[in-house]
Order: structure tokens, then C-alpha cells, then sequence
């Protein structure tokens, strides 16, 4: 018993990579820190993912409004090509010499011609997934380039030698420049060193060029040979591409709990870091991995709105279509002696484990944190920083503005694919999503409203109305006098049904002429908001002290009745 809980502790001491695998349905990895889930990738069979694909798409419609073209580049939705992501060899109007000194960055906006002067419907076009679709909105893409290796990434039609942001050292950056230049580089095509290449020797930057250089001959043959809409390249499975993006020295263990996916996790190892082979390993325990290592637990709390800080505090997420808004409290926190320092101490915190869940979630879009208020200048700067130092562990782009006198913080984090929630939950078909539905009260007024529409029609001689059984019985209580007495008045018939199917503030109502006829509720208020309008137009004419005919009023509104 003393050795299990001994081998338990050194576990939660490993940094370890879990590779979870269900053939023909579901691949999950998660990354561990000391036993806690830092990073989740998952990837379905049935949503697969198409960033970092190129084809070759075809121009379907330029809209010089919003300065963007849509393009037809063989999936079921037509994917957005804004004007900021037209290289310069689609703008026909300038100079060869001008294309290649535009070549290696981005043009300026001031400097682009209108996308009605670039791309014409018809003209193909080579064009990368940027973002996936989300709801109604079909993929992004751009004919910007680029092709990932292990060390290096190629931009074909780029001219620059690069070092990723995230590597802040001067004196690195300009080594890694000086290796890369050393190597055997094609023409018209750039290179950015990544994080994964920091202090490799010029063999493996060499290795990973002349990988990348195959790679493009072959994407460059399949330009010439393909017809539009068509696929020139498609990015490695989720397995490949994490142990490439994310596997770095730090991580000691990848367990995997299938035989093959271990063998291919093995083999590509082989190929970019062969030293590091013997860290896979095949797990075939009884107990489910993510279960093993608590992970299915950790993954159950990414659902939940509130998450808990160390010490009582806690944070609240709350996502909307475009901007996620996250509260941070103090709850039950007391340890310090002054308002003043435990703000700072629930802040720290809370910039810590919001990080963490942003990354998790993949939350992104416009994100704004509501920080409990803090006085001191400095301790707001402190926060700010803590916030930044952690984002930058997050592979996604983001920009972070100063806390301003509301106590609020606004970032923003690019947005790749759906969120982790908006991949696992569709809105709920009672509530649409709202998390609210009405009282019964408010349901029973909404009944005898529809019932007064009905009876303002003389063609209407029964009415059949559907609710709920809460609703049935709710009305059957406390509205069954009111009902009596409109039908007395009306002298129609008014009957009241029950169907289980309907939500409880969901009602469905049938009207029928004598001759037992259907009539439509909407024919019912187009005919209302007719004689609305009759009546309108002949109250016009009497307040101008005249006798009105129907001719009349359509002489003088030259309309019809």
C-alpha cells in the first residue's frame, strides 16, 4: 500500500501527455502538470478539421461592401477571403517589382487595392483554412501560405527569415537567424524558426527543411494537375500534429491506450526526435486512461460556469456568440488583513486559472474580466503582467489592454474552432438556449390572448388548444372561469387539450370554420392587421371633416384598400 501511494506522488511530479482513442469515433490528448489538465485536444470522425488544409478554390462572388470574396473550395459552405488576406500576386494592377518588395509582409490597408480590382467570380485562387465555420459562418481563409515542420515553418511566396514571437531573447533570435541563413533556402519562399527549434543543431533544422521542401514539391505538383475545387494538402491527424506542436523535453511520459496509434506516435518520434522514442508508452490497464489519471474529473469541471480559486474564491464564465465574460469574487476569501491585499491575492489567483480555463475551453473572440477593484496603481500593474506572463504559454494570438477605472480588462484571443462547450452542447430545445423558460402564469396569459385573437375572426367557430400538462392543469385551476365565460360570450366552442410533447411554455393552437375547415392563425392576424389598416386610413379622412368612401381614401392615399 506504502509503494502505491509513493508511485502516486512521483506521478503527479511528471509533466505526461495522454493520448486517448476511440477507432473510427474520437481521439482525445491531454497534457498534465503535477496532476493538473493543462492543455485538451480532441478531434471527432464526425467534425473533422480542416485548418491548415489548402486547395484550390475557385472565386463564387466578390463583395466590394465588406471587401471580401467568397470561394468555393470543395466543402459544403464557401469559405470568407478578406481583402487583409489577398497576397500581392493577386493584384493584377501592380508592377512585378512592386509584388516582390510587398513580399514578406503584409500590405498595409491603406496600400490595398479594392478586392474588386484583385479577384473576379470564376478565377482560382490557392487558399489555406485559417478558422473553422462556426454556426451559420463558413471557414476563413487566407492565400497567405504556410506549411509546419517539426523545427521549421514554410511560406511559400514569402521572402523573410523569421524567429516566433514567443522567443524574447535577442541574442537567440539572432543565432537561430544566422543557422537558417546557412542552409540551402529555395527562392521566394520564407522560413520562421519555432519555439520547438530553439538550440537545435543545423543537422535537424536541415532535416526539417528538406522534409518541407518534398512537401512542397508535391503540393506544387498537384497545382498544376488539379482542377478547382480541389485538395492540394492536408494537415497531419490530431495525434501527429500535437506530439509535432506540443511535445517538447519538458514532457516525460506519452501514454497511449492504443497499440497502433502508440506505434505511429513511436515512429514519428523516430523521425524528428529519435532520443526520445523510448517515452512512449502503450498503456493496456482494465481502468480507462483519463480515469487512471483523474482527467475525466478534470474534464466534468471545464462544463461548469463557476470555477473555485484557492482559498474561497471563485471565478464565473459566461460565453455569448461574440464576446466571453468572466466575474471574479471573493466568496468565502479572508486570510488577508485589509480589503486592499486580498483583492490583489484573489486577482493573482483568478489571473492564473483564467489562463488556464481560456486555454482549455479554447475560449476566444473578445474576452473581458471583471477584477475585483484594487486602488493601487501598482497592484493593478502586477496583475496585468501576471495575466500576460501566462498567455504566454497559449498558442494563440492575443492582445491585452490595461485594467481601466471600472476594474475591467479586455483581450482579445484568436479564435481557431468552435469552443470546447459550443463542440459538446447544442442549445437546449425548450429554453433555445436562454436558460429560462416562462412561468405557467405567463403561459396562461399567453393561452387566453390566442383565444381573443381567435374569436375576433366570425369565419372561427371552434378552437383546439395543446399545452403542456403542467400548463393543462395550471389553467384547468385557476383560469377555467375565464375560459367558461369567453366561451358563453363568443358563443363558439373552446376546447382545451394536453400534449406531452410540447414544452411547457410552448402552445399550439387549431382553429376550424363551421364546414369544419382549418384556418391559420397567421391568416387570422394578416386579415387583423388589414382591417387595422382600413380602419386607420377611414379615421384620416373623418378628421379631415369629410365624408369617405372607399374610393375615396384610395384616390387620396394613392393605394390600394
Amino acid at each position: 500500500m506504502a509503494k502505491k501511494t509513493v508511485r502516486t506522488k512521483q506521478q503527479k511530479q511528471e509533466k505526461l501527455m495522454l493520448i486517448n482513442f476511440i477507432r473510427g469515433e474520437e481521439c482525445r490528448i491531454a497534457i498534465l502538470k503535477n496532476g493538473k489538465l493543462e492543455e485538451l485536444f480532441s478531434e471527432r470522425a464526425s467534425n473533422e478539421s480542416h485548418v491548415g488544409n489548402i486547395y484550390k478554390g475557385k472565386i463564387t462572388n466578390v463583395e466590394s461592401g465588406i471587401q471580401a470574396a467568397f470561394v468555393d473550395f470543395g466543402l459544403e459552405k464557401n469559405g470568407f477571403l478578406h481583402i487583409s488576406d489577398v497576397h500581392p500576386q493577386y493584384f493584377t494592377k501592380a508592377k512585378p517589382e512592386e509584388v516582390k518588395e510587398r513580399v514578406g509582409r503584409k500590405t498595409p490597408h491603406r496600400q490595398r487595392p479594392p478586392i474588386q480590382q484583385c479577384l473576379h467570380r470564376g478565377q482560382e485562387v490557392i487558399c489555406q483554412v485559417i478558422k473553422e465555420g462556426i454556426g451559420s459562418k463558413g471557414p476563413t481563409l487566407t492565400t497567405y501560405i504556410s506549411i509546419p515542420g517539426r523545427y521549421l515553418v514554410m511560406m511559400p511566396g514569402m521572402n523573410k527569415l523569421g524567429v516566433s514571437r514567443k522567443i524574447e531573447d535577442e541574442e537567440v533570435r539572432k543565432k537561430m537567424r544566422d543557422i537558417v541563413s546557412q542552409l540551402d533556402l529555395p527562392e521566394n519562399i520564407g522560413f520562421i524558426v519555432r519555439t520547438a527549434g530553439v538550440d537545435r543543431t543545423k543537422r535537424d533544422l536541415h532535416r526539417d527543411l528538406n522534409y518541407l521542401k518534398r512537401l512542397w514539391k508535391v503540393v506544387k505538383h498537384r497545382m498544376k494537375s488539379s482542377k478547382a475545387p480541389a485538395e492540394l494538402y492536408q494537415e497531419s491527424d490530431l495525434v501527429t500534429r500535437t506530439i509535432r506542436d506540443v511535445y517538447n523535453s519538458e514532457i516525460s511520459k506519452i501514454i497511449v491506450d492504443d497499440l497502433d496509434v502508440a506505434r505511429k506516435a513511436r515512429d514519428f518520434l523516430g523521425i524528428v526526435m529519435p532520443r526520445h522514442q523510448y517515452r512512449v508508452e502503450y498503456y493496456d490497464e482494465k481502468i480507462p486512461l483519463f480515469y487512471k489519471y483523474g482527467v475525466e474529473e478534470q474534464i466534468g469541471q471545464m462544463n461548469s460556469r463557476r470555477v473555485d480559486l484557492e482559498g474561497g474564491g471563485f471565478i464565473v464564465i459566461d460565453q455569448t456568440e461574440a464576446l466571453v465574460a468572466i466575474d471574479v469574487n471573493s466568496g468565502r476569501y479572508r486570510k488577508q488583513a485589509n480589503a486592499e491585499q486580498t483583492a490583489l491575492k484573489i486577482n493573482l489567483q483568478a489571473a492564473d486559472e483564467i489562463v488556464r480555463q481560456m486555454i482549455l475551453r479554447d475560449l476566444g473572440g473578445v474576452v473581458v474580466i471583471d477584477f475585483i477593484d484594487m486602488q493601487e496603481e501598482s497592484h493593478k500593474r502586477e496583475v496585468e503582467k501576471r495575466l500576460r506572463d501566462n498567455l504566454r504559454n497559449d498558442r494563440a494570438k492575443t492582445k491585452v489592454l490595461k485594467i481601466n477605472s471600472f476594474g475591467l480588462l479586455a483581450l482579445t484571443r484568436q479564435r481557431i474552432g468552435p469552443s470546447f462547450e459550443r463542440s459538446l452542447f447544442e442549445n437546449c430545445p425548450y429554453c433555445g438556449g436562454l436558460g429560462k423558460v416562462k412561468t405557467l402564469e405567463s403561459v396562461s396569459l399567453d393561452v387566453i390572448r390566442l383565444i381573443q385573437l381567435a374569436l375576433y375572426n366570425n369565419n372561427v367557430d371552434r378552437i383546439e388548444i395543446y399545452v403542456s400538462p403542467e400548463t393543462f392543469e395550471y389553467i384547468h385551476n385557476s383560469r377555467k372561469r375565464i375560459l367558461v365565460q369567453m366561451e358563453e360570450d363568443a358563443g363558439k366552442h373552446i376546447k382545451l387539450s394536453v400534449n406531452k410533447n410540447l414544452p411547457v411554455d410552448k402552445v399550439e393552437v387549431k382553429c376550424f370554420d363551421d364546414r369544419d375547415r382549418e384556418i391559420l392563425l397567421e391568416d387570422l392576424t394578416r386579415e387583423i392587421e388589414t382591417i387595422e389598416k382600413s380602419s386607420a386610413r377611414v379615421e384620416w379622412g373623418k378628421n379631415k371633416g369629410q365624408t369617405v368612401s372607399a374610393f375615396d381614401i384610395e384616390d387620396e392615399l394613392g393605394g390600394d384598400l
